[in-house]
């Protein structure tokens, strides 16, 4: 788990020619992770047989990081879907799906904004306070979680050796990231679904549900942390695939 040298969701040509016809599935993670959280639920998407690419979120600011995953998925050539973890929730609801072939959203222990609000007015909410560190950068304050209090607030069902690897890997964000209200709400126009985590203690599960029933999305819940998509990967790989089967099936 957490093997640089494994595929992260690169597919080859063969691969792209093997899945004509199937819609490309894009994860997007969130503050505090990297790509390499996604792992294990790339091997059961790639084993489904479908295209899977995990971006390289900046974490510079909704607006930033929007742009960025605009001109990422102007790349990929057929129907996409998207799967947003935590902060990678709103950049994914920012996005303008009709300049794109965005076939459904996935929310995994996400924010889903509405139009005009932040990810911290969300984060407010919750009940319980990470353990953050702000650190000055010539870019701006940029955030993350103290190595000590990582897997009690992150990762709280993974082992302790892959919590403390993640913790590790964690990509600070910008406090833009937090603060920049969202303009777009991509929900209204796809198909979406999310998972809701009842053990998380990153975004309250109460907060999470709350944001849930603003959308029309399809909603299932699994006792787990933040980091599901590494705890219980076969649950996050299942919505994602009912997700990118339903995309087919309409198309």
């Amino acid at each position: 788990m957490l093997n640089s040298s494994s595929r992260l969701g690169t597919t080859t040509d063969s691969d792209a020619g093997e899945n004509q016809g199937l819609p490309t599935i894009v994860l997007v993670h969130g503050a505090w992770a990297d790509s390499s959280s996604w792992e294990p639920v790339i091997n059961e998407l790639l084993h489904a047989g479908f295209p899977v690419r995990a971006v390289a979120n900046p974490l510079r600011g909704v607006e930033h990081d929007t742009a960025y995953l605009a001109s990422y998925l102007a790349a990929i050539e057929g129907p996409v879907v998207l799967v947003g973890h935590s902060y990678g929730g709103a950049v994914i609801t920012n996005i303008d799906t009709s300049a794109l072939d965005v076939q459904a959203l996935v929310y995994v222990a996400a924010f889903i904004p509405i139009a005009g609000e932040t990810v911290g007015q969300l984060a407010a909410q919750s009940s319980t306070p990470l353990p953050l560190v702000t650190v000055e950068t010539p870019s701006g304050p940029e955030v993350h979680i103290s190595p000590e209090g990582f897997r009690a607030a992150f990762a709280a069902d993974v082992d302790q050796r892959t919590a403390g690897v993640l913790g590790i890997v964690q990509r600070p964000a910008n406090v833009r990231a937090v603060a920049e209200p969202i303009s777009r709400e991509a929900f209204r126009t796809v198909p979406s679904y999310v998972l809701v985590t009842t053990a998380d203690r990153a975004i309250d599960p109460e907060v999470q549900r709350m944001m849930a029933r603003r959308t029309d999305a399809a909603v299932i819940e699994v006792e787990a942390s933040h980091a599901v998509m590494v705890s219980r990967p076969s649950t996050v790989a299942g919505l994602v695939l009912q997700a990118a089967t339903s995309a087919v099936t309409v198309r």
